[in-house]
């Protein structure tokens, strides 16, 4: 590591890329902190619908002091706006990446964790203060985070543009980690991804995909299993938002369209699908030089990363956080027997399901039952699905049971993250958990995904097929996942 004299009279910490030289700041404990490093040229002009392209070189020193531009998306509903925090930082060179590390020394070999983090595909950043990598530096390990493309810009299906640029940048970002980490401390040999919601699916199918092979080590999904949506749903998203703006739906007209505008045409289009209720969305899709097959089926075919250990996990409520606060709980419970048979045909559960799940919840309304067995379909079906088929490697099955403070969400979608990044203490931590937090449920948690990277055991068994999974902060299930001690009704 080089230094030279800061104004305060500290040395400052610097790091030699391929492009030039970063100059951090030194972080809690005396760790090292890069942010808004550029790994891609800004996706601007002719380049804003196509692969990404290397940063251009810089001469002398570049400060890395503040979080880059954030990619360009559409704001949350007022209602989700309250509960996940998304700053927006503005500018083009929004490809770039942040380093955390203990020890910025070349050489130092040290485990790295790459996060890729959520916001279905249209939302979110690295800049989110929950995904702060202090404590993981303070543990020893090297994080990295980073932005990419989103919305139509990252996943838009075009026949004049490459499919699933979002994802082509998040391979880009694992490029840059594999030749330049080292420089930072870290081991490009010991790399484990680990990615939350659309992080986790995107991170299934980096599992799956050619170009990803021998990037990373280990994988962690966080409330989200491999999947692409079938074309056709994605394509209507550029035909709608085309026929708002009175423009052809092609790469080329959308690029000569002023981004206000284009992302004024995707929020009126994202208004008309969700999670549960479906509809046409922005997601990854199969394509022959990005995603070739369904990554889940080409995972269980143990076709690829058959020897990558994985650990996956959900929220116990995943579907609070979009039902509670948009009222949807209180209109599923209106539609009684209605909504549970509707789940029940979503999710493919025979109704042996349904009695087995009313058994095991005696005190639940129709709102709980219904969004359980959605859960089952998108999330915990799949990932034991992945889990099973896997023997090459193994995999680790958790269920974060912990509900927040806030009233109705329960163990949502995304309670889990301030628990893993151990930042309880970050004021934007309160918003979706409320104002009092286990911190020592933190420090369990925390420590599980710091051994995985190190080790690749987060410290319980591997799945067996039949087992229960590890369950953070709420009750042991039994062998087929269901609680041993009945819940109680949440509000």
């Amino acid at each position: 590591m080089s230094a030279e004299g800061a104004a305060d009279g500290r040395r400052r910490p610097q790091a030699r890329t391929a492009a030039g030289v970063v100059e951090g700041r030194t972080g809690p404990g005396g760790t090292a902190v890069f942010l808004g490093i550029p790994y891609a040229a800004p996706p601007v002009g002719a380049l804003r619908f196509a692969a990404p392209a290397p940063p251009a070189a810089w001469d002398g020193v570049r400060d890395a002091a503040a979080h880059g531009p954030t990619a360009p998306k559409v704001p949350y509903p007022d209602t989700f706006a309250a509960l996940l925090p998304d700053p927006v930082i503005p500018g083009d060179d929004c490809l770039n990446l942040n380093v955390w590390t203990p020890d910025p020394a070349p050489g130092a070999r040290l485990p790295v964790m790459v996060w890729i983090h959520g916001g279905a595909h249209t939302r979110g950043s690295s800049a989110v203060p929950v995904y702060d990598g202090s404590a993981f530096a303070r543990d020893g390990v090297v994080l990295v985070s980073f932005n990419f493309r989103l919305g139509v810009l990252g996943y838009g299906l075009f026949p004049d543009a490459p499919a699933n640029r979002g994802l082509l940048d998040q391979i880009a970002a694992l490029e840059w980690v594999r030749d330049n980490i080292g420089a930072f401390g870290g081991d490009p040999d010991r790399v484990t991804v680990f990615g939350e919601s659309a992080g986790a699916i995107s991170t299934g199918a980096l599992l799956a995909v050619p170009r990803a092979a021998g990037l990373f080590t280990r994988a962690v999904l966080q409330s989200g299993a491999p999947e692409v949506l079938p074309r056709p749903r994605v394509r209507a998203m550029v035909r709608r938002m085309a026929s708002l703006l009175k423009v052809d739906a092609t790469a080329a007209a959308f690029t000569a369209t002023a981004l206000p505008d284009l992302l004024a045409a995707q929020a009126a289009v994202l208004r008309r699908s969700g999670p549960l209720v479906g509809g046409p969305a922005f997601g990854l899709v199969t394509d022959p030089d990005t995603v070739p097959a369904d990554p889940l089926d080409t995972l269980c075919a143990q076709a690829a990363s058959a020897g990558v250990p994985l650990l996956l996990g959900w929220t116990r409520d995943e579907y609070r956080l979009w039902l509670a606060p948009t009222g949807g709980m209180r209109l599923l419970d209106r539609l009684g027997p209605l909504a549970v048979a509707l789940a029940r045909a979503r999710s493919g559960k025979d109704r042996a399901a349904v009695r087995a799940l009313r058994a095991a919840l005696p005190a639940a309304g129709p709102a709980e039952l219904a969004g359980q067995l959605l859960t089952d379909r998108l999330l915990r079906d799949p990932l034991r699905r992945l889990a099973g088929a896997r023997r090459a490697a193994p995999s680790f099955l958790y269920e974060f049971a912990w509900p927040s403070g806030v009233p109705g969400l329960g163990s949502c979608h995304a309670l889990e993250l301030g628990f893993v990044f151990d930042t309880l203490t970050v004021p934007e931590a309160a918003w979706l958990a409320g104002p009092h937090t286990p911190q020592a449920l933190a420090d369990e948690m925390h420590a599980a995904w710091v051994r995985f990277a190190v080790t690749g055991d987060p410290g319980w068994a591997a799945w067996n097929g039949d087992g229960p999974p590890k369950v953070f902060g709420g009750p042991e299930l039994d062998g087929a996942g269901e609680p041993v001690v009945t819940r109680r009704a949440l509000p």
